[in-house]
């Protein structure tokens, strides 16, 4: 698994890396790829995104500096910024729904480490897809599947700006309250370590996960 630490890196770059890299997995020249990064503030729109989910308008939105992308992943609308852990495994799936647990449990087991109690909400319905503490939303989860070969992946609120999504519908829940490492802990600067703790959580997890050769 190709692991790459990326910093910040503006979205439209990162979705371009994660196409070349997908494009490489789906031709058995990679057998995957792990991107973990930051992004500037921008909210991302899915395929399942409805009208009224930035209710201001974007151009309001623009003028407080965030981006607007349209994506192909699952999902509804979320806000990315710095602060937030982000990752994108580039990985062969058969199902996605194993494969969207697998980074649940990656996720949850390493919040555990940062004394974030978590857990996944799958149960409940696909609505509820990514990783709660309570009743509050720390993790989001969106991906995309061509050719067997999985891109896009998970958001972990961190340290970043909880406003962002409180401006817009995030994830389709207008009632719903997002939280981060920092809200819960009244730590700030764990991002480095947290990083760390999922991506050897996540390798270890998709080793299980099903997987077309």
């Amino acid at each position: 698994m190709d692991v790459r630490h990326l910093g910040t890196i503006e979205y439209r770059e990162a979705l371009a890396l994660q196409i070349d890299l997908r494009s490489r997995v789906q031709g058995g020249a990679l057998d995957g790829a792990l991107l973990l990064l930051e992004h500037p503030a921008v909210y991302t729109l899915g395929r399942r995104s409805a009208p009224g989910e930035l209710p201001m308008g974007e151009d309001w939105y623009r003028a407080q500096d965030i981006d607007i992308v349209r994506t192909d992943r699952g999902g509804k609308l979320t806000y990315h910024g710095p602060g937030q852990l982000v990752g994108y495994p580039i990985v062969r799936v058969t199902r996605i729904p194993d494969h969207i647990r697998a980074m649940e449990r990656a996720i949850v087991q390493a919040l555990a480490a940062e004394h974030v109690e978590a857990r996944g909400r799958d149960a409940e319905g696909a609505q509820w897809t990514g990783v709660w503490v309570g009743e509050r939303k720390i993790a989001s989860i969106g991906v995309h599947v061509s050719r067997g070969v999985a891109m896009h992946g998970f958001a972990i609120n961190v340290d970043n700006d909880l406003q962002p999504f409180e401006w817009a519908v995030a994830c389709g829940l207008p009632d719903t309250q997002m939280t981060s490492v920092c809200r819960e802990t009244g730590r700030t600067g764990t991002l480095p370590a947290l990083r760390d703790r999922v991506a050897a959580a996540l390798l270890a997890e998709l080793r299980g996960v099903p997987s077309r050769t």
